[in-house]
């Protein structure tokens, strides 16, 4: 369990606000490091496993020509994402990741690249970091670490 989850958990019941995760190459973990906590089912609501193309689809309700014309890896498809996440659930904050953990990548999405989103009543920030290929294991906890750290930026101190 993180020192962020736990303060993102605290944070939320102060504030009042229900979460939610969608998530593609983290699968879970982000919604793991959150319902760690003791008390999380009091922010908690769901969240969604969309590793596949058709998931991101069939689930989140991701427009297929979205992530045809973008890629799965883009701030566009975090977006939808996100977008779909706070649709369907009974939250107010909801955050999207998809990236390239690796092996693997290209020369215009290399390995290590993660886009996140963010969606609530304000509206969606998205944003893309490039971790770079520090191997799979090492670009998922940095992304569930990034993820936590938005969701804690976007909540009342």
């Amino acid at each position: 369990m993180t020192a962020l989850a736990y303060q993102a958990v605290a944070r939320a019941k102060a504030a009042g606000v229900r979460l939610a995760t969608a998530e593609s190459c983290t699968a879970g973990l982000i919604a793991g490091a959150l319902t760690e906590v003791p008390g999380s089912s009091a922010v908690f609501d769901r969240g969604w496993v969309s590793y596949s193309n058709a998931a991101k689809a069939e689930l989140l309700g991701v427009d297929p020509a979205l992530i045809a014309a973008r890629g799965a890896v883009s701030e566009e498809v975090a977006r939808a994402m996100a977008e779909g996440a706070l649709a369907r659930a009974q939250a107010g904050l909801a955050v999207a990741v998809t990236g390239i953990a690796g092996p693997g990548g290209s020369e215009h999405k290399p390995e290590g690249r993660v886009c996140f989103a963010l969606a609530d009543a304000t509206g969606v920030r998205a944003e893309t970091v490039d971790f770079g290929p520090l191997g799979r294991a090492p670009v998922r906890a940095a992304s569930v670490e990034h993820a936590l750290r938005m969701v804690l930026a976007a909540l009342p101190d």
